[in-house]
């Protein structure tokens, strides 16, 4: 095991465009979310985004001549990812952001970062650095202040707050799970858009058994705002941006791979301002930033090299 130097300016030419559009995409999403939770159960509503992105994924690889055809054992590493992240991960966000605004849970996400780089040592044996074990002991302490000011500002009870935030940290071990998954010979063998088409239709099967049994038959809410959510958050957010963000783990890392992460939160605590009417206090805006800083510092920090 050494350190990796920091990336060449080659490197950083390559991955900036796809680095900006995810980021642009997924800062959004958070708002757009909230526009999925009401009427249709949450299950169903996860479903159908990630169907509306299996479908565009196969109508990809099929354009592109993608080898679809899979081995037993390809298919079992892509149902585990699919599940982690497009069916565990996802019921989760959804869940939270009905206890806390969109711009919270978005910050919180940011953690990914963390969480990728302790996978990354847990199961490639890739060492963590002391800037990025500080920068991450910053961002640990922005989060509580943020948790801080959102028990004593939100209307909600603490506990329904708490469970907010926490569903967002169970979120993150199986989006960091499908993230280090990236990583692998196996699963990096495996072209992209069929990777995505499997993965995600595994996903959006364990999605539809889950959501059939604990709240019932399929249920689908015809209105311009519901059904334009689904066809952004599945074609833009998820098969666009999945694309893009694997991509980009798969040349740079699962924990470079989350920065990504870093700049998210900015977007989505401004558009949660907008639209969610998010008051800012001394405590939040302090927490906000010490996220950001950790982040960065964690960011900036050498990476292990396999």
């Amino acid at each position: 095991m050494r350190l990796a130097p920091p990336l060449g300016e080659a490197t950083k030419g390559r991955v900036m465009i796809p680095f900006a559009i995810v980021t642009f995409l997924w800062g959004s999403t958070w708002l757009v979310i909230r526009g999925q939770l009401g009427d249709v159960p949450v299950g169903w509503s996860v479903c159908y985004r990630f169907l509306t992105a299996a479908v565009t994924m196969f109508v990809v690889a099929l354009a592109t001549r993608t080898r679809l055809r899979l081995t037993w054992t390809e298919q079992g590493l892509l149902a585990l990812m699919g599940v982690c992240i497009f069916c565990l991960n996802f019921n989760f966000i959804y869940r939270a952001e009905a206890h806390v605004t969109s711009g919270i849970v978005a910050v919180v996400f940011a953690l990914l970062l963390v969480y990728n780089a302790v996978a990354g040592w847990v199961f490639l044996g890739q060492p963590l650095s002391r800037p990025f074990l500080a920068g991450s002991a910053v961002a640990m302490a922005g989060i509580g202040l943020l948790f801080e000011h959102e028990l004593r500002a939100s209307p909600r009870s603490p506990h329904e707050t708490a469970l907010g935030i926490g569903f967002v940290l169970i979120a993150l071990v199986f989006a960091s799970i499908a993230n280090v998954m990236q990583s692998t010979a196996r699963m990096r063998a495996i072209p992209m858009p069929a990777m995505l088409a499997w993965g995600m239709t595994w996903g959006a099967l364990a999605n539809a058994l889950f959501a059939y049994v604990t709240t019932g038959p399929p249920h689908i809410l015809l209105t311009p705002v519901y059904i334009g959510g689904v066809l952004y958050l599945g074609i833009c957010a998820s098969a666009l941006a999945f694309t893009l963000y694997f991509g980009l783990i798969r040349a740079i890392g699962p924990a470079r791979g989350g920065y990504v992460n870093v700049l998210t939160p900015v977007l989505a605590m401004i558009l949660s301002t907008i639209f969610e009417h998010y008051v800012w206090s001394i405590e939040a805006a302090a927490g906000g930033l010490l996220v950001i800083a950790g982040l960065i510092v964690a960011m900036r920090a050498r990476m292990p090299t396999r």
